[in-house]
């Protein structure tokens, strides 16, 4: 786990407030608004809304938003064990406006069995939208399992298929 200092930043999106978290490494989370830390396992962070990594995300975020974006270049400090960050770093690889299965995740990280794992890994992602996490349904294709709740997923995958065709990966 981090032992550095942690800082945040609130902001307004169109899925809530969420709270940016930084490390100076690079950012640590992306909480929905009334998250507690139990299911990231952070520290609490202090408030530094002018950390150069909270600004970026958060201007990279607003151009997300505005469909002025479609991959983020923000420094991730990545903190899970080693099979969670295997699948962070898998989610990292489905392209805008595209969704994957649990069970597809499973398969392209070598091990159809994992199905399960890999949805605990998923449950535990800490940096939501920038990981994205939200581009994993189930099998049937319906919208499930997301900390910031399906109507957000739901927001989330109609904005990057606004202009793009939704297929399974």
């Amino acid at each position: 786990m981090n032992t550095q200092p942690l800082f945040y930043k609130d902001i307004p999106s169109p899925v809530g407030h969420i709270r940016l978290i930084t490390s100076d490494k690079g950012l640590v989370a992306i909480l929905w608004e009334g998250e507690d830390y139990r299911r990231t396992k952070l520290p609490t962070p202090q408030l530094l809304p002018e950390h150069p990594i909270l600004l970026q995300t958060e201007q990279q975020l607003e151009e997300y938003f505005k469909l002025e974006r479609r991959e983020f270049d923000i420094p991730l400090d990545l903190q899970g064990t080693d099979f969670q960050l295997r699948v962070w770093q898998a989610l990292l690889d489905i392209p805008y406006g595209r969704v994957k299965t649990y069970g597809d995740l499973a398969r392209w990280l070598g091990d159809i069995k994992a199905v399960r794992a890999v949805g605990g890994a998923l449950n535990k992602n800490p940096i939501s939208i920038i990981v994205p996490c939200h581009r994993v349904v189930g099998t049937s294709g319906k919208l499930v399992g997301f900390a910031g709740g399906v109507a957000n997923k739901a927001i989330l995958l109609d904005l990057e298929t606004a202009h793009t065709t939704p297929k399974l990966f």
